[in-house]
């Protein structure tokens, strides 16, 4: 191509040089720059026309916001909290950061809008469209509205406080079918999480801060790689904007820097969304907002199953049938879930009704916690000082919310249809919770009737030697098969079993202090004494569980005070010899079937180890990548993720944190869509420790609210 700039033959070639020449001149002629502003546009649409895309990446994103188009929007534009009827979404408008820059993006998760994370990371834009400062084109920032049962008492409207809905974006057409089968709409639904204020932020300002959002980043990335359904987390963004928090309320606040997490799901509906048509509650006497607006109730609800549940649609002229069916299947999505939530020894920490997704995904990471020691009690959120919460009572309150959804539902699903479904509840948990693990213990060729008392006495026996709980299951592929054939000694291989998993259980002193109460003496001598005297009074200030839940830590110290350290240890191998025995011999039925030993064996150690994972986002892991970011060094959260994209097996190169802090531990992340968490300090220095260890002292320090 020639083109003639001020008389003189030039070729695109020359462009860049010419334009040089051109800028350095004293005088411009109106001849030249008319031909200057050809030529940039020429060589703009030449590229194009070469197919590539100039614009950034993320302007390149295909929105189809079909959620706003099929149900009702509020049509004030009213600033400001306040009661929202008659409408599922309200339009918002972002609040922006002051110099947003990324902490941390996941590809994975990024992969799924049709982004690839260093594209993501090089777009100068990026950090500003990723928190919300920025709106994408085709984007239309709302919030979602929806109520909540929140620790058993109805809370009228709640709604995205801090979340904003971005928009659906178009799946890239060579996305997967097993995504597309989990995602059958084709449409991903984006939020910003802590961009602002909204209708529904009631007390609070729309923020979130760097220690919750890092928390939610890498749980819902490691949830993920776990197996486990739950929405993802694409990115994290933190800013130099600031806000105030008093983390536990007692007066200590100070400023900490609002940072925001672009959260990725089909949608974000939940099992409170359907409760805005509440009518009053008999206890609390609160209403959903949009109470008396049935009409908006079906209307979402065929939103609902034609879009991501659209076999049940095709499959069912009848409506109560097809609402029937729904129902059904949100119960098994939900008993799946809990089952896998038990198996990685994950606790949630706050299993309100807002916080459970209709499409039976882990929802809203807030003062969640795997498991470290096992303890069936085990609550990670100290909030939850009744317990309701608890690791052993997920499954339980999981069902309680599917009767509440259930209720919200009527009568497009009849309260019969609907308790006979939740009948089945139980049975479909305790299938997929056998199912599981096995597994985790390599029973893989029979199922014997057997299995769940010998799943249930190994909980027990983790349970009282004070065994971790993720690495005891690690442990258990090293105990092979019983081989007769090689004249094993039987004695001897027990031995070195208990031995192996003797080194997974708690000391002395860590049962004491676990087993300390978490109530004042003098409150529980009270409370013994009122339930004797005044049994009407205590029920409305706390309850027998709570306090039957103390006084059985008490026995427990005054009996570990009473131990030595050698009497604590014989007794550890006692429970686990007796333990592993038995699981020897229902290893040797697997071995029945003629089949080759050391075949076998190589097939229970792969499955085992794809089932037990090598490490979990334990708090201090996580705290550790909060306190280094919070010291602006992000790449220990970068670190911490590429260990939990794998975390069953170990990376080389990758076993030991890259940054360990000195001094106390301090560790936050939300009580709920509005709540922060808490924090506390040690003055013991940091031990390096590999990302599969046991947790080290300081750990204990670590309070999340």
């Amino acid at each position: 191509m020639c083109l003639f700039l001020g008389g003189t033959k030039t070729t695109t070639d020359q462009i860049s040089v010419d334009v040089e020449k051109l800028r350095s001149a004293a005088a411009w002629t109106f001849e030249n720059i008319l031909v200057l502003f050809a030529v940039t546009s020429l060589s703009h649409a030449g590229m194009e026309d070469m197919g590539v895309n100039t614009s950034p990446c993320l302007e390149r994103l295909e929105f189809d916001n079909v959620a706003l188009k099929k149900l009702p929007l509020d049509p004030s534009t009213e600033p400001g909290v306040r009661q929202v009827r008659g409408a599922c979404f309200s339009r918002v408008q972002p609040t922006p950061l002051k110099n947003p820059k990324f902490v941390a993006v996941s590809g994975p998760a990024l992969a799924l809008l049709g982004l690839d994370a260093d594209e993501v990371l090089k777009d100068p834009l990026g950090p500003e469209y990723l928190s919300g400062s920025k709106v994408m084109p085709g984007s239309e920032p709302a919030a979602h509205c929806y109520c909540g049962h929140q620790f058993g008492q109805f809370a009228g409207q709640l709604g995205d406080g801090a979340a904003c809905y971005l928009g659906e974006v178009k799946a890239p057409v060579d996305q997967s079918p097993e995504l597309l089968l989990e995602n059958p709409t084709g449409r991903w639904e984006i939020q910003v999480k802590g961009a602002g204020l909204t209708p529904y932020s009631r007390q609070a300002d729309g923020r979130k801060v760097l220690r919750s959002s890092i928390r939610e980043f890498l749980c819902s990335e490691a949830v993920f790689a776990l197996g486990v359904p739950t929405t993802r987390a694409g990115s994290v963004v933190t800013s130099d904007s600031r806000v105030l928090r008093d983390v536990f309320y007692d007066g200590n606040a100070c400023m900490e820097r609002c940072s925001v997490v672009l959260r990725i799901a089909p949608s974000f509906i939940r099992f409170g969304s359907f409760e805005i048509f509440k009518r009053a509650d008999e206890f609390t006497g609160r209403q959903g907002p949009s109470y008396g607006h049935d009409e908006i109730r079906t209307q979402m609800l065929d939103y609902v199953i034609e879009s991501f549940y659209p076999e049940i649609h095709q499959n069912h002229s009848d409506r109560i049938e097809r609402n029937t069916a729904f129902f059904r299947e949100v119960t098994l999505r939900t008993a799946r879930l809990v089952a896998q939530w038990q198996c990685v020894g994950f606790c949630h920490g706050v299993l309100n009704t807002d916080n459970m997704s209709i499409l039976g995904l882990t929802l809203d990471y807030g003062p969640f916690g795997f498991m470290d020691r096992f303890d069936p009690d085990f609550i990670c959120n100290a909030s939850d000082t009744s317990g309701r919460y608890s690791y052993q009572a997920q499954p339980a309150i999981c069902r309680w919310n599917l009767a509440r959804l259930a209720e919200a539902l009527v009568p497009d699903l009849p309260p019969d249809r609907a308790e006979q479904v939740l009948d089945e509840y139980l049975p479909i948990y305790n299938g997929f919770y056998l199912s599981n693990m096995r597994k985790k213990l390599g029973l893989l060729r029979k199922e014997e009737p057997e299995d769940e008392i010998l799943i249930t006495e190994l909980m027990q026996t983790m349970h009282n030697t004070g065994a971790d709980f993720t690495n005891t299951f690690r442990s258990l592929s090293q105990i092979s098969c019983p081989t007769q054939q090689e004249g094993e000694d039987e004695t001897e291989a027990i031995k070195q079993a208990t031995e192996l998993l003797l080194q997974q259980c708690a000391s002395l002193e860590e049962l004491k202090a676990a087993n300390r109460p978490t109530m004042d003496p003098r409150e529980l001598a009270m409370l013994l004494s009122m339930a004797q005297s005044n049994p009407a009074l205590f029920q409305m200030i706390s309850d027998r569980k709570t306090v039957a839940r103390q006084l059985e830590r008490l026995s427990r110290l005054k009996e570990l005070m009473d131990t030595t350290a050698e009497q604590l240890r014989a007794k550890q191998t006692e429970d686990w010899s007796r333990w592993i025995k038995k699981y020897r011999q229902r290893l040797a039925c697997e071995c029945e079937s003629g089949l080759d030993v050391k075949e076998l064996q190589e097939e229970r150690v792969r499955v085992m180890n794809n089932n037990n994972p090598y490490v979990v986002l334990r708090n201090y892991i996580a705290q550790n990548a909060v306190e280094a970011a919070e010291n602006d060094d992000f790449s220990e959260v970068q670190r911490v993720l590429k260990v939990l994209e794998k975390p069953f097996s170990v990376q080389e190169g990758l076993e030991k944190p890259g940054w360990v802090g000195r001094g106390g531990a301090v560790d936050s992340g939300e009580r709920d869509e509005t709540g922060e968490q808490g924090n506390t300090s040690g003055a013991e220095a940091r031990v390096l420790v590999p990302y599969d260890s046991k947790p080290p002292m300081w750990a204990n320090e670590i309070c999340v609210i």
